[in-house]
């Protein structure tokens, strides 16, 4: 098969494909004409790339699986030297753990130590909850993004009732959004996330408000206890992004809310939600609404900088409690 049915086959990008071949890991044939042919073998080696890759183990470290599954295995991690893998892996991460809670202490000790020479211990205003540190943490963004303007594209939001859409979300229910909470809520609408195995649209970062998907969510994740605390009991996310690839981003970013798929847009045509063009695609433009029963109450557009708009939010929304 070509490489297109292959990566749509193992839920993976024709880039990752190749990846996994610049890597040694895959090795299809070549037809005549000289594309490359993958085979049924190939599509389930790609899959437990995947697959592993989710749980932290990098290309290479998924050798003994593939070899497991090339000797005729069912299952990558049937044989001895897969096992020898994951206890590997499980090694590295409990020197990882025991690294960082060394550091985390030491970090503790100084902090009431400084406290002691006449600083408050616990400040009049408590500053936001600082990222787990054991938490995947998204790549800083850079220095000198181009900010977005607001051209009035969402002023229309505010007080319009949401459409009785319903979406498969990533926890494995169907969300309709007329229903999904009867207090305020929150749903953040992104373009696309980046990943080291995909392929992001040409000049991604020349785009006002473009860049910054993965850290609004991870924003949006640290700081989910000030957003319960100031009033927003639940968080969705929605993008056009495929179902399959949200859900691997909710297993490797750790992400504690529901993200939905909507690859056909119905929900900007629904409200007439800005969007713009990336590479012949139409994706959402970042946007958060805040939201009370089915009605919203409030519009963040446009939302810069994203990594701190989750704090953004918080703030609203403690400043503009019910009642």
């Amino acid at each position: 098969m070509r490489a297109g049915e292959a990566a749509a086959a193992a839920g993976v990008t024709i880039k990752a494909l190749r990846y996994y071949e610049d890597c040694g890991l895959l090795s299809p044939t070549r037809t005549a004409n000289g594309y490359r042919d993958y085979t049924p073998q190939d599509v389930r080696l790609a899959e437990e790339i995947r697959s592993l890759g989710t749980l932290g183990l990098t290309p290479a470290e998924t050798r003994p699986f593939l070899s497991c599954l090339r000797a005729g295995h069912d299952d990558g991690d049937h044989c001895a030297e897969s096992l020898a893998a994951y206890q590997r892996k499980i090694d590295a991460l409990d020197l990882l753990v025991t690294r960082l809670t060394d550091r985390r202490d030491r970090l503790i000790r100084r902090r009431d130590a400084a406290a002691r020479r006449g600083f408050p211990a616990t400040p009049a205003t408590a500053p936001p909850k600082e990222p787990d540190a054991m938490l995947p943490q998204a790549d800083p963004l850079p220095a000198d993004l181009p900010a977005p303007v607001d051209d009035g594209a969402a002023a229309h939001l505010p007080g319009r009732p949401l459409p009785a859409l319903s979406f498969t979300a990533t926890d494995g229910g169907d969300i309709d959004l007329t229903t999904f909470c009867a207090d305020r809520w929150v749903l953040f609408l992104y373009p696309l996330t980046g990943d080291p195995a995909a392929d992001i649209p040409e000049g991604w970062n020349d785009i006002p408000g473009a860049r910054g998907c993965s850290q609004e969510a991870c924003g949006f994740r640290d700081h989910l206890d000030t957003l319960r605390a100031s009033g927003v009991d639940r968080v969705l996310a929605l993008s056009s992004d495929r179902a399959d690839y949200q859900r691997a981003l909710v297993e490797r970013l750790h992400l504690p809310y529901p993200m939905l798929s909507d690859p056909r847009l119905t929900l900007a045509d629904a409200l007439r939600i800005p969007t713009f063009e990336a590479d012949g695609t139409t994706l959402y433009r970042r946007l958060t609404l805040v939201v009370r029963g089915s009605t919203v109450e409030h519009v963040f557009y446009p939302v810069f900088p994203p990594d701190t708009h989750a704090d953004e939010v918080a703030r609203w929304s403690r400043d503009h409690r019910a009642g």
